[in-house]
C-alpha cells in the first residue's frame, strides 16, 4: 500500500485528505473518509462553537480514526472555533482563507497538528516558522477560494521552500493526479470535488448532478475584485455576478450578492441563486461512489502508475 511519512505523522493509513468544504464537509462525509484510512475533515465554515462541537461528537460516534477540522479564518466565529478544537482535543486542524498564525501557538501547545492551506510560498514559510506540522499547497484549479498559482507550478516551489511535509491540492481527482503530485515532491493529496458525489456526502442532489454533468470548461472564477476569488460552476448566479463584477459594481454590492449563495446550492439545490463551488477536475467526475472507493481508487491508481511507467518513457 502507498504509504508516506505524513501517514505516520498524522496516524492515518493512506495519504489522502478530504477537502474541508463549507456546508458540505460534515461528520457524515468526514467520518467515512477517516474510516477509509484517509483524513476526514469537518468544515467549521461560518458556524458557531456549538454547531462544531456537535459535529465533532457525531463524528466520534462513527469512527475512532484520526480526523481534522477546517477553520475558515474569515469566519466571524473563528475565535470561538479556535478554542473548541482545543477543548475537544481535535488531532488535526487545517486552516483556510487567511493567515492562521494568530491561533497557532495555542494549537501547537495543545498538541494539535496544524496544517494550513497555502496558495503561496510566502505563507507556507510563515506558517512553518510558527510551528505548522505540514502545509497544503493549493493551486487555483481547486474549487472554492483560490489563489493565482497553478498546482503544477506551486507545489514544487513550496516543497523547495519548506522542510515540513507538503500536501498537494487543486485539480487532483484520480490516481494520475496523485502520482503527479508525489513526483512533484508532495507527500499526499487533498481532494474536494470528487468527494462531492460520495454516497456519504449530504450535499443536495442538484449539486451532485451538476458536478456529474460538468465538463472541462464548466467552472468560472469570480470575486477577484472583492479580494476573495472563488471557483464554482457556471450558473445563472455566476453569470450575473461576473457581469456585475466586470461592470464595476461596488464591492459591497458584490459581497451582499454572494452572501448565502453556497448554502443555497449545498442545502437547497437552488440552481438559479446558488454558488456550486467545485474545481476544474469536475469534468472527470462521472460516477457516484462510496468515500472508501474514492480513497482506494486514488491510492491504488497512483501506486500502480508509480510502479509501472508508461511505455513511452522507457
Amino acid at each position: 500500500m502507498l504509504h508516506t511519512p505524513i501517514c505516520d505523522l498524522l496516524g492515518i493509513e493512506k495519504p489522502v485528505f478530504q477537502g474541508g468544504m463549507a456546508w458540505i464537509a460534515d461528520a457524515s462525509l468526514a467520518s467515512a473518509v477517516s474510516e477509509a484510512g484517509g483524513l476526514g475533515i469537518i468544515a467549521a465554515m461560518n458556524a458557531n462553537a456549538e454547531w462544531l462541537r456537535n459535529e465533532i461528537h457525531e463524528l466520534r460516534a462513527k469512527t475512532d480514526k484520526p480526523f481534522g477540522v477546517n477553520v475558515m479564518l474569515m469566519s466571524p466565529f473563528a475565535d470561538e472555533v479556535a478554542q473548541v478544537v482545543i477543548d475537544e482535543q481535535v488531532p488535526v486542524v487545517v486552516t483556510g482563507a487567511g493567515n492562521p498564525t494568530k491561533y497557532m501557538k495555542a494549537w501547537v501547545a495543545a498538541g494539535i497538528k496544524v496544517v494550513p492551506v497555502c496558495a503561496s510560498v510566502g505563507l507556507a514559510r510563515m506558517v512553518e516558522r510558527a510551528g505548522a506540522t505540514a502545509v497544503v499547497a493549493e493551486g487555483g484549479e481547486s474549487g472554492g477560494h483560490v489563489g493565482d498559482a497553478s498546482t503544477m507550478a506551486l507545489v514544487p516551489q513550496v516543497v523547495d521552500a519548506v522542510k515540513i511535509p507538503v500536501i498537494a491540492a487543486g485539480g487532483i481527482g484520480d490516481g494520475r493526479g496523485m502520482a503527479a503530485a508525489l513526483m512533484l515532491g508532495a507527500q499526499g493529496v487533498q481532494v474536494g470535488t470528487r468527494f462531492l458525489v460520495a454516497n456519504e456526502c449530504t450535499v443536495s442532489e442538484e449539486y451532485k448532478e451538476r458536478v456529474l454533468k460538468a465538463k472541462d470548461i464548466s467552472t468560472i472564477v469570480t470575486g477577484r475584485r472583492t479580494g476573495h476569488a472563488v471557483r464554482c460552476l457556471k450558473t445563472p448566479f455566476t453569470t450575473t455576478f461576473a457581469k456585475k463584477e466586470n461592470e464595476g459594481a461596488p464591492v459591497e454590492e458584490l459581497e451582499q450578492m454572494g452572501a448565502g449563495a453556497l448554502r443555497k446550492a449545498a442545502k437547497d439545490g437552488n440552481y438559479e441563486e446558488g454558488s456550486f463551488m467545485c474545481g476544474q477536475i469536475a469534468g472527470m467526475v462521472h460516477e457516484r461512489q462510496s468515500a472508501a472507493e474514492i480513497v482506494d481508487d486514488l491510492v491504488n491508481g497512483a501506486e500502480k502508475l508509480l510502479k509501472e511507467a508508461p511505455a513511452w518513457v522507457r
